[in-house]
């Protein structure tokens, strides 16, 4: 028996390791959630919290490949040293948003009332303006409404929407209406 000793904690395999990877794979596709961790524990030699199927799937599948096929090359694994030292880390942690004071809830029974801040995104013209573009030698109008769009009696939540019933494709709708913001040099 080899030892394998590789980041990921010790591991013992035979020396001729014949693992037919795909039959393993087809295998674990059949395997419970909790017979997925089992053969994690297995493979990795550790337990692991994740309950995740296609996350363990995959994760397995990599593993017994690494060990049946071999692992990343030396030349591989300076690489994405190098890689990640150059990564941008964040400096700082993210804000945690204070949760509010005792009594500054609503009591059962009591409505608070006040404004909610708009934030309507800013290349959009106001409600009630149409617009328009024309499509393979069709003229398409859109009316803008407080909250969503109007086209062809139809009412949709975003611009992106619209112009996905117009193309019958993912369309990025301020491009679509020509609506993005120029870019300033």
């Amino acid at each position: 028996m080899d030892t394998v000793v590789n980041g990921f904690g010790d591991l013992t395999r035979e020396t001729n390791m014949s693992v037919n990877v795909g039959k393993e794979v087809a295998a674990l596709q059949r395997m419970t959630t909790k017979e997925l961790k089992a053969r994690y524990a297995e493979v990795f030699g550790e337990a692991t919290n994740a309950a995740n199927r296609a996350w363990l799937v995959k994760r397995i599948a990599w593993r017994l490949q690494a060990l049946a096929e071999g692992d990343l090359s030396e030349r591989a694994r300076r690489r994405a040293a190098e890689l990640a030292n150059d990564a941008d880390l964040r400096l700082s942690p993210p804000k945690v948003k204070a949760a509010p004071a005792a009594g500054t809830l609503p009591e059962a029974g009591r409505t608070l009332t006040g404004t909610l801040a708009d934030k309507a995104d800013d290349r959009l013209p106001l409600p009630g303006t149409i617009l328009t573009r024309e499509y393979k030698g069709v003229m398409v109008q859109v009316q803008v409404l407080p909250n969503g769009f109007e086209y062809q009696g139809e009412v949709y939540k975003s611009l992106t929407a619209v112009a996905k019933a117009v193309t019958g494709q993912h369309v990025n709708g301020y491009a679509f209406f020509r609506l993005a913001k120029e870019a300033v040099s």
